[in-house]
């Protein structure tokens, strides 16, 4: 067997393994079902994308977000290895095609939506497929106790009993025990070798500020920290109100939210990326499957409705550990306005019923229906309706996580020509309708395969290459494909909503109202822990975060806004030089808070709030490993 060092040299570049990676990829490696988690940015692909590569067959990865998939396969395709998604609108005969590859050896990684494991034509197709390792992310969407729970999820567990040799790495950024107890339950995960990073990030400190003017504060944090940054608000609105603020004041700002067209959302994303705009300003839409590690700011304009989406979040900043910082600011009003909306994210059976009744009008979906994708506009659909846009999404979520409906996130599909016509009849067609034969010979020309099956095309290169206006290519196009031409399939940029099981009259539809009601309390609890946290300004914030966690005995992080206060508090005139001195002479070889404590003859809570201070002003490091050293200068 090849090492899994040499595998992540050669496909990735690097040449070590970050800490507990290479034990996971070990357990993996063996055969072993495995439970990791590890914090945003923690590189949890490498851990089933290297011993998939180690062994021989097909690594199938079920993950909900399309957009990570998309980003990963074109990733692995760029070092080389053959790597496919499969994922809501897609047409037919490619999901056909994919699944070919696969069964034939062609494909090493097939990225997989979990809804797709519901598909009969997919569960058909894995009694020929060479799986041999099954990788889960964000699996703690399989928890009805997880902040974010898909019932589709449940669905792997099932899946692996056709690969009873292939083991299962579930991933998750963020559980808490219970959680993690559901994890291994729910997958039923065979004697699981579980490893969990610590949730304490050494170089990133968290703050929070209360009060009511927050364009201002978000101004006056951006001026002192340098660099990129995230500003997260609660709604679309905001983005937009903020990004302008920024822009007034010479601080290079865009938004992003869902409501924005996919080429509107990707364009934004790139210039963030690449540091043409310093501040994205989004809804929480925005972030996941993002590779920007030098991010070194994220302010949440409100806090989110729990630790988990905010750990998450914020953990988007410093992902190349170096110094960064996240800041919450909230309000009591904020915390009322969260609890006032618990009410309307769990109506009631005749609200849900409600709602379906209008989803169903809004699609003409008839009675029986299941299995069909139909383009979703959540904003158009409340706005006919006269809907309150909260219990709208809330409804949309309920009947997702009973079963009845997906809702995927919104997807660009690139537009797709096939001919459908014979050359003889093509060429008669071309002598009646000369006007047509430049863009049919483009085509031609510039799409291989387009004459045998659906190929994707952009309608702006034909356009360049043809000299004319991209509307009159779309128009033309139409036109070929109602002559029959040739089919023509519009790109798509649309939500799609999918009825998983037979469309019925809305009387008879069936909710498990007493889960709605458990989902209740759980989503009460975790408002009451975000809130706590927010209010909490006497313990150490990491030490709250990774307490919920369950890391109930980690150090004070000695760099958030409560450590750095501590430490001014409890350091006395005049001493302070003296300690700090030796504590740094300590230090210039790396080493641990007990051996410092240990090694300098001084009480040990003078010494920790010293190097509070000291890590703080950036005089003391502290690695990822809780390592220390003093900068050399």
């Amino acid at each position: 067997m090849v090492s899994a060092l040499s595998i992540l040299h050669r496909f990735w570049g690097y040449q070590q393994f970050r800490p507990l990676q290479d034990e996971i990829v070990a357990s993996v490696a063996g055969g072993r079902d495995t439970l990791a988690l590890l914090p945003t940015g923690g590189g949890k692909s490498i851990c089933f994308q290297v011993p998939a590569m180690m062994n021989d067959g097909l690594c199938l990865v079920v993950t909900p977000l399309i957009a990570l998939m998309k980003d990963q396969v074109e990733n692995l395709n760029k070092r080389g290895i053959p790597a496919f998604a499969i994922y809501a609108g897609m047409q037919a005969r490619d999901v056909e095609k994919v699944l070919a590859l696969a069964r034939e050896g062609e494909i090493k990684f097939l990225y997989v939506s979990p809804e797709r494991l519901q598909s009969r034509r997919f569960l058909w197709y894995c009694e020929v497929l060479p799986v041999k390792l099954i990788a889960v992310d964000e699996a703690h969407c399989i928890s009805q106790w997880g902040y974010d729970f898909r019932p589709a999820y449940l669905q792997v567990a099932s899946i692996r009993e056709q690969f009873p040799d292939a083991p299962v790495l579930a991933l998750t950024a963020t559980a808490t025990p219970k959680v993690k107890e559901d994890i291994c339950a729910k997958l039923n995960l065979r004697n699981p070798a579980v490893f969990v990073k610590s949730f304490a990030r050494a170089n990133l400190s968290y703050s929070v500020s209360e009060g009511e003017n927050k364009l201002t504060r978000i101004q006056q944090i951006l001026d002192r920290v340098p660099g990129a940054a995230i500003v997260y608000c609660r709604n679309r609105r905001q983005t937009k109100e903020v990004a302008g603020h920024l822009s007034a004041r010479g601080i290079t700002a865009s938004y992003y939210h869902a409501g924005l067209s996919g080429a509107e959302r990707s364009a934004r994303q790139e210039a963030w990326i690449k540091n043409d705009i310093r501040v994205m300003v989004c809804t929480n839409a925005f972030g996941m499957g993002i590779d920007k590690p030098d991010v070194r700011l994220v302010i949440h304009d409100a806090p989110p409705e729990s630790i988990e989406a905010y750990y998450q979040e914020a953990g988007r900043a410093g992902r190349d550990e170096q110094k960064a910082y996240a800041v919450m600011l909230y309000s009591e009003r904020d915390i009322s306005e969260m609890e006032a909306r618990i009410p309307l994210q769990f109506p009631s059976l005749d609200e849900i019923r409600e709602v379906f009744q209008a989803v169903v009008n809004f699609l003409q979906v008839p009675k029986g229906t299941e299995g069909v994708y139909y383009d979703f506009d959540i904003n158009e659909f409340v706005k006919r309706f006269s809907l309150n846009i909260t219990t709208a999404l809330s409804v949309l979520r309920i009947l997702e996580q009973e079963g009845v409906w997906q809702l995927s996130e919104s997807v660009y599909l690139p537009s797709k020509v096939e001919f459908v016509t014979g050359r003889e009849r093509m060429d008669e067609y071309e002598t009646a309708n000369p006007s047509m034969e430049p863009l049919i010979k483009t085509l031609l020309r510039t799409y291989e395969g387009i004459l045998e099956n659906p190929v994707p095309i952009f309608e702006k290169q034909v356009a360049r290459l043809m000299r004319i206006d991209e509307q009159d290519v779309i128009h033309d196009l139409q036109l070929l494909h109602r002559q029959a031409i040739i089919r023509y399939y519009p790109r798509k940029d649309n939500p799609q909503l999918n009825f998983l099981e037979e469309r019925v009259s809305a009387q008879f539809l069936q909710v498990n109202m007493a889960r709605v009601e458990a989902r209740k309390k759980v989503m009460e609890r975790r408002i009451a822990a975000i809130a706590a946290y927010a209010r909490n300004s006497n313990t150490c914030r990491t030490q709250q975060l990774v307490a919920y966690f369950g890391e109930q005995n980690a150090q004070p992080c000695g760099v958030c806004d409560v450590c750095v206060k501590k430490s001014k508090r409890e350091i006395k005139p005049g001493e302070f030089g003296e300690l700090a001195a030796v504590i740094v002479e300590a230090l210039r070889e790396k080493g641990t808070v007990q051996a410092l404590v240990d090694r300098v003859d001084a009480e040990e809570s003078r010494v920790l709030a010293t190097l509070q201070f000291l890590i703080a002003e950036g005089i003391v490091l502290r690695d990822a490993d809780g390592m220390l050293s003093a900068v050399k200068g």
